[in-house]
């Protein structure tokens, strides 16, 4: 599986824990399960992290797994 990032469609994805992908662009977190994304989180300069499932999922979000 070759995961892209929903945000700016970059590969350089770094993997934070089991199921769990950075991308070093954009600094987005997301969450992977039975290869779909399921989760896409902003992380803030405090290290909290900000919701971004709204914009980001929808029945399309497999068009991020090539």
């Amino acid at each position: 599986m070759l995961l892209r990032c929903p945000n700016c469609h970059s590969h350089d994805l770094g993997r934070v824990g089991t199921n769990q992908h950075y991308c070093w662009h954009c600094f987005i977190e997301m969450t992977t399960e039975n290869d779909r994304i399921c989760s896409v989180f902003q992380v803030e300069e405090d290290g909290s992290l900000t919701s971004l499932n709204d914009l980001f999922l929808d029945d399309s979000s497999q068009e991020y797994l090539a």
